[in-house]
């Protein structure tokens, strides 16, 4: 069932067994997995079916160096489907080395293991909608995909690793008819939780407000906060009049990771030597899937840094000297592509009249192979049910860049904290405060020392980079996009984060937080799929804790 919060009369408490806060893919997830399970659950939209202006407005925040990070409006959609709604599809699960135990990366503890996670991976799949939980390339296509570079075999990175990927799938489209006919499930729209209430130990009652003025109380017997890595810890600290809950070790908001990423370097290969296929292919199914580089975990615990993942690259779009007519027409097609994708694409450069020209030029100097690619991307990523993921060109001169995709690793003065003024439901809105560490840029710099030597001891290419340009490459673009991570961390102990190994708030018996905010660390891998992983996860455990009740959600009228 869906219903509406703004609906006349809406106020009251709702009772239930089950609160979720977030309707993104952790929240629904969540609920999907409880469907048949018989418990009473009432899922919090946060906004409506589509996107509206007036709930994403609600975002808004402070950024201490725009520089750094977006505005705390971009990449994340306060509705029903939460971020999903402009998530790119890529998925690939955690490796077992990110759940070990790492000295030398302060934080890197979880209290967890991979095996713990890694049953949940196959259900996660088929939601995401990503195909066979598949991710060697040696397997997952029959007979094997083709190699990214041919006869490459170095001892520090493998190219069997791929990554997969999704429709996307806009969980709130896709998932609204089964939640509406779910019969222990309501799904709130329009209404936002604005406060956690508590007593002795316990979650007594969600508040949840609209924008037209209305409340309502939600009492549930457990509470899971789904609402994003930058929310969540929002709403943790504006609970219990600003005192925060979870926050005895001053713990909620602080390691707040992305990913260190960003395209820079240049690849040279022989043709006459080396056969490149960069590119996607499908399985059985229809799913595309590519291969990447990734350093193998013993090269990580050998040269003590992160986890790290490149793919070859098509050369950086701002610079028309890359010659190719389809790169320049995307670029000069910059102010009508979404803030997400633009961002990404092109970064911050501006090449000047004369650049301008020489794109200009390079789109007239071939109008009709371009006029092709467009043609192509129209029907198989504008028209497609699942769409062709990301723009592939082949460099003229054989010459790639490199796209690196690198776990940060955690720092606690990276961090989410309560900003002075307040939204129109009157809580005190974000401030974001993200900084890395030099772990983050030596972790990219070793691993491109090693793929030089690889690629050079096999004769296969010759890598070139400027080491100086690693951390302005890096932070061309600020924190990557949507990967919000690590702000309300597992741990052991609570001197050490947030909450246990089962998502539960230490000291409160009845909360949980379910989303990429509980990873002590964000690994290579983009964090979607792992995030419906646990939150599959939490419900079988929830599943195991509660019994279904007699009757369903209950309404009363305020008191």
């Amino acid at each position: 069932m869906i219903i509406d919060a703004e609906a006349p009369g809406s106020s009251g408490v709702l009772t239930t067994q089950v609160c979720i806060i977030g309707a993104g893919p952790a929240g629904i997830s969540l609920a999907l997995r409880l469907a048949g399970s018989g418990l009473a659950v009432v899922l919090v939209a946060g906004g409506a079916l589509e996107a509206e202006p007036r709930h994403q407005a609600l975002y808004a925040g402070e950024v201490a160096d725009p520089a750094l990070h977006s505005p705390t409006t971009e990449y994340r959609h306060r509705q029903f489907g939460g971020s999903s709604a402009t998530w790119g599809g890529r998925a690939m699960p955690f490796d077992p080395i990110d759940f070990e135990p790492r000295s030398w990366i302060e934080g890197a503890e979880w209290p967890i293991g991979f095996d713990d996670i890694a049953p949940h991976y196959a259900a996660a799949a088929e939601l995401a909608e990503i195909g066979d939980p598949e991710f060697s390339a040696a397997r997952a296509i029959e007979g094997g995909m083709r190699p990214m570079i041919d006869g490459f075999g170095g001892p520090h990175f493998s190219q069997d690793s791929i990554e997969r990927f999704s429709c996307p799938t806009r969980f709130g489209p896709r998932y609204r008819r089964r939640i509406e006919r779910s019969p222990n499930i309501t799904a709130l729209l329009n209404g936002h939780a604005t406060e956690i209430l508590t007593s002795d130990g316990k979650a007594t009652g969600v508040v949840v407000r609209t924008l037209t003025g209305q409340e309502i109380r939600i009492a549930a017997e457990v509470t899971v906060i789904a609402a994003g890595g930058l929310e969540t810890p929002r709403l943790l600290l504006a609970s219990r009049g600003g005192e925060g809950i979870g926050n005895a070790h001053d713990q909620v908001g602080r390691n707040y990771l992305c990913h260190i990423a960003g395209t820079m370097g240049s690849v040279r290969f022989d043709p006459a030597r080396t056969r490149i296929w960069h590119g996607y292919e499908r399985s059985w199914d229809g799913v595309y899937c590519r291969r990447r580089l990734s350093l193998r975990p013993e090269i990580q615990r050998e040269n003590r840094i992160g986890n790290i993942v490149m793919r070859l690259h098509h050369p950086r779009l701002p610079d028309p000297a890359h010659g190719r007519g389809i790169l320049s027409a995307i670029y000069l097609a910059k102010p009508f592509i979404s803030y997400e994708y633009s961002k990404r694409l092109h970064g911050s450069e501006r090449p000047g009249l004369s650049g301008y020209l020489r794109h200009a030029g390079n789109v007239l100097r071939e109008p009709f192979a371009t006029a092709g690619f467009l043609m192509n991307w129209v029907w198989r990523r504008t028209l497609a049910e699942r769409k062709f993921p990301s723009l592939v060109v082949e460099p003229r001169n054989g010459v790639y860049s490199l796209d690196i995709h690198a776990e940060q690793v955690p720092n606690p003065d990276s961090r989410i904290t309560l900003a002075g003024e307040r939204d129109a439901l009157g809580m005190p809105r974000l401030r974001v405060d993200w900084r890395h560490r030099p772990l983050d840029f030596r972790t990219v710099s070793v691993a491109l020392d090693l793929l030089r030597r690889d690629l050079a001891d096999q004769h296969l290419g010759e890598l070139t980079y400027r080491e100086e340009e690693i951390p302005d490459a890096m932070l061309r673009e600020g924190a990557y996009g949507g990967h919000h991570i690590g702000t309300a961390r597992m741990s052991v102990s609570p001197r050490d984060g947030v909450v246990d190994g089962d998502g539960r708030v230490h000291g409160m018996d009845n909360l949980y937080i379910a989303g990429s905010a509980v990873f002590p660390t964000s690994s290579q891998a983009n964090p979607t799929l792992t995030i419906i992983a646990f939150a599959l996860r939490l419900a079988d455990h929830l599943g195991s804790r509660l019994q279904p009740a007699a009757a369903s959600i209950r309404t009363e009228d305020a008191a």
